[in-house]
C-alpha cells in the first residue's frame, strides 16, 4: 500500500473531503489546508510527497504558491482548475506544475494522476542506467539530476521524466499523443498542450538558444526528438 503524505489545498470543504476519501482508501495520508499561507507552512513543516492545488484561493493565489514553491522545491504539483481558457492551465504548467485537472473532474482520474506523477518521480533506475549522456548532458536517474557542461540543471519532476525519456530514445521522433503516453503513463484524453509547455521549458533550461533549439529538436508536422549527439 502506498504510504505518501498528500497535501490538498482548496477551499471548497466538499472538494476536500472527496479527494482525502479517494486518496485514502489507495493508501495514501492526506494533509489540508484552505489557503495559500496555511499551504506554504504546511509544505516547510510536513514535507508532502505531492500537493494538490486549486488555482482559486483566498490569499495568495495558486498560480502564486506553485511560483513561491518552484522557488526552493521540486515537489510535484497537480493543479486543480475550474477554468476553461488554456491559458490559465498554461501559466500554471509554465510556472513548473507537473500536470492539471480541471474541474468537475473525476475523483478516479484524479488519483491516477497522482499515482503517475508519484511512479515516475520516485522511479529508480536499474545499475545499467545510472547515467545516461547526450552532448554536453548528463542524466542521473537514480539521484534524479541533471548536468549541462557540468552545471547542475533545476528540473521540476515532470521536466525529468520527459528528459529522460528523450535521453533514452536519441534521435527518435515521438508525436505529443506517444509523450503523454510515456511520460505522463495516460491512456485517457488530456490536453495535448501540457506536453508543448514542458519542451519549451525544457528548451528553456538545457538550450543555448531555445527560439533555435540545437538539442530538443521539432520534427514538424510530427514531434519532437533529442538530437543523439553522444
Amino acid at each position: 500500500m502506498a504510504n505518501e503524505l498528500i497535501l490538498i489545498v482548496d477551499d471548497e470543504p466538499t472538494i476536500v473531503e472527496v479527494v482525502s476519501l479517494y486518496l485514502g482508501r489507495e493508501g495514501y495520508r492526506t494533509a489540508t489546508a484552505g489557503d495559500g499561507d496555511t499551504a506554504l507552512a504546511m509544505v516547510a513543516r510536513e514535507r508532502p510527497d505531492l500537493v494538490v492545488l486549486d488555482l482559486m484561493l483566498p490569499g495568495i493565489s495558486g498560480l502564486d504558491l506553485t511560483r513561491r514553491l518552484r522557488e526552493h522545491d521540486a515537489i510535484p504539483i497537480i493543479m486543480l482548475t475550474a477554468r476553461t481558457e488554456e491559458a490559465d492551465r498554461v501559466v500554471g504548467l509554465e510556472l513548473g506544475a507537473d500536470d492539471y485537472v480541471s474541474k468537475p473532474f473525476s475523483p478516479r482520474e484524479l488519483v491516477a494522476r497522482v499515482k503517475a506523477v508519484l511512479r515516475r518521480t520516485q522511479a529508480t533506475a536499474a545499475p545499467s542506467e545510472d547515467m545516461l549522456a547526450v552532448g554536453a548532458l548528463r542524466l542521473y536517474p537514480a539521484t534524479r539530476s541533471v548536468l549541462l557542461q557540468g552545471a547542475p540543471v533545476n528540473l521540476t519532476a515532470r521536466e525529468f521524466d520527459l528528459l529522460a525519456f528523450l535521453m533514452a530514445h536519441p534521435e527518435q521522433v515521438f508525436t505529443r499523443e506517444q509523450l503523454l503516453d510515456q511520460v505522463w503513463g495516460y491512456t485517457f484524453a488530456s490536453d495535448l498542450s501540457t506536453v508543448t509547455v514542458h519542451v519549451r521549458r525544457l528548451r528553456e533550461k538545457i538550450e543555448r538558444d531555445p527560439a533555435s533549439p540545437a538539442l530538443l529538436q521539432t520534427v514538424w508536422g510530427v514531434g519532437y526528438k533529442l538530437r543523439g549527439q553522444r
